[in-house]
């Protein structure tokens, strides 16, 4: 049975350990397509030209950029009021500057860079959502606009967006020294196809959203960790390693105000209560919010009236996320644990009577009664509507989930950071190479539930899982110490530390400018934080969140002042 492939996560799929090269020489192939794709012209059936000062000569720029600097530094000299330190350009480019998850993760970093330190653009190939859409649906809530507050300059290049050349002359002639891209090759048809290819920046990073080798040699770093790549996996990338510390991953949860923490104990259901609530129950109470959890029949004169939901495992993700090895694990689990049950989400709601079949095949063939065991397994599995409202989806993960399962071969990335927000610990499995199969496994390193990481593949993902579903006192210590991690607040914990985060992610930037400046190559840089735990990097204290960003606020304001005086 064929593994299920959805067009924008393709290259990103992990094939076997063995195999996982072949992804490599795959990119590798589509990175040489992506530019010349971009020119061809379908209605008139042939490829226009490349312009021949196309790509720009990174040569040619760290000259510029140089003499720009040299001139800088000749006026500090010659001024008795010297003009500040020049900041460095970054851009970034996506598409998906709307209601994406990538920008539910990530619009909290534009808070918090130092404009000392960098001058952040925003360029915006994709179209902002619908008012009624943000009305309705977002509570008015929009990420976009934030963002545009936020940065320095936020470019709406909509009409470059099928313009790759036009929109990288635009970015280069606006001097940008360091282009972020966020997209890769997600969002295919949306996305600036063969923008990077043509080199608008001297140095490009892959970060965030497409997680794993773009198999170009047009990107140089891509923002990673040493968990989820390790040096020994280095031939799996095209680009060199910008390691951070305290997990590569951005996300905003314990800075957005919109965002339910956890609680270490449930709001009980008032008595005779039948609406489910948010925030309110157990996920014992509320299981999955079936009438009829257990399958129980109750026209069975025998059936036994006190049996209740003894834990309830979820999978928030796509269908598409997991393989036939990883179902079976979870049939496993049902199994070993008496009235658990396995909450999902019906994405898409399509595929849940293929799922159910296979659930079917399964336990008949493997030594099962069809008549008996699959149907008991297939009465506990249950199935959500899709939610649109992405504070109301996390916020269920608290009310309806005691343990996530992760996705393997391709783990759960927002949904992931959504249960461990919500006090909901995740067993994954660590036996992975490929960069998408290892972003829960640094987490849980992060956060110190590093017992929760299957380094051992599938039987030991189910003996975790097992163990955390029938040993009550293992399982309440695992969830207290992951919700402590989200209500601690002076300092911060590190993985849900955004201004801690930045402050690492803006060192890399300089770090690799400087290398640049100084003529090196591209090489494996890591990100080490100052102090001992005791001085600067102690985490950030709840005061520091309003400092910080009044701090940037001043100073953008002022740049905006000097550049309308220019």
């Amino acid at each position: 049975r064929a593994t299920s492939v959805h067009p924008h996560m393709m290259l990103g799929y992990p094939l076997s350990n063995e195999n996982a090269v072949v992804k490599r020489y795959t990119a590798e192939a589509m990175a040489d397509l992506d530019e010349l794709r971009a020119r061809a012209d379908n209605d008139a059936g042939y490829i226009q030209p490349r312009p021949s000062d196309l790509p720009y000569s990174v040569h040619d720029m760290r000259t510029e950029f140089l003499q720009q600097q040299q001139q800088h530094h000749q006026r500090i000299h010659d001024n008795d009021n010297p003009p500040p330190t020049q900041p460095i350009k970054v851009g970034f480019v996506a598409c998906s500057f709307n209601s994406k998850a990538v920008l539910f993760l990530s619009h909290d970093m534009f808070r918090f860079f130092d404009p000392s330190v960098v001058e952040i653009h925003v360029f915006s190939t994709g179209p902002p959502d619908h008012p009624r859409f943000l009305a309705e649906v977002m509570r008015g809530v929009d990420w976009r606009r934030r963002v545009v507050d936020d940065v320095d300059r936020f470019h709406d290049v909509r009409n470059l967006s099928h313009d790759h050349v036009g929109l990288a002359r635009y970015i280069r002639d606006l001097g940008m020294q360091v282009l972020i891209e966020w997209d890769g090759y997600a969002r295919q048809g949306e996305r600036s196809a063969g923008l990077m290819a043509l080199r608008p920046a001297p140095i490009q990073i892959l970060h965030q959203e497409f997680l794993m080798t773009s198999g170009a040699q047009y990107f140089d770093y891509i923002v990673t960790d040493k968990v989820v790549s390790p040096l020994r996996l280095e031939g799996l990338y095209t680009e060199k390693f910008l390691y951070l510390p305290n997990h590569f991953f951005s996300k905003g949860h314990a800075v957005q105000k919109e965002v339910v923490p956890p609680k270490l104990d449930y709001v009980s259901r008032e008595k005779g209560a039948t609406e489910f609530r948010l925030g309110v129950g157990s996920p014992q109470e509320n299981a999955c919010l079936s009438s009829n959890p257990l399958g129980i029949n109750i026209r069975d004169d025998n059936h036994d009236e006190d049996r209740r939901v003894s834990f309830v495992y979820c999978n928030f993700n796509k269908f598409l996320k997991n393989n036939p090895e990883t179902m079976r694990s979870w049939i496993r689990i049902l199994r070993e644990v008496p009235d658990s049950i396995l909450c999902m989400v019906e994405n898409p709601s399509e595929g849940v009577a293929n799922l159910r079949k296979f659930v079917t095949e399964v336990t008949a063939t493997d030594g099962g009664e069809p008549e008996d065991d699959d149907d008991d397994l297939n009465d506990r599995i249950h199935f959500l509507p899709w939610e649109q409202n992405p504070f109301d989806h996390q916020q269920r993960s608290h009310s309806l989930c005691n343990v996530m399962l992760d996705s393997h071969p391709y783990n759960g990335h927002t949904t992931a950071q959504d249960a461990l927000y919500a006090g909901v610990p995740i067993v994954t499995r660590s036996d992975g190479n490929d960069m998408s199969s290892r972003v829960s496994t640094s987490a849980n390193i992060v956060l110190g539930l590093e017992e929760l990481n299957a380094v051992g593949g599938s039987v030991d993902y189910e003996n975790i899982a097992i163990r955390l579903g029938t040993d009550e006192t293992w399982f309440r210590s695992v969830r207290e110490r992951l919700v402590e991690t989200c209500l601690r607040k002076d300092p911060m914990h590190p993985y849900w530390d955004v201004p801690r985060y930045v402050e690492n992610f803006q060192k890399g930037l300089k770090i690799v400018w400087d290398r640049f400046l100084e003529g090196k190559e591209a090489d494996h840089v890591e990100v080490e934080e100052d102090g001992d735990g005791e001085g600067k990097f102690a985490g950030t204290m709840e005061a520091e969140l309003v400092a910080r960003e009044e701090k940037r606020r001043r100073m953008k304001a002022k740049r905006e002042q000097m550049n309308d005086e220019l």
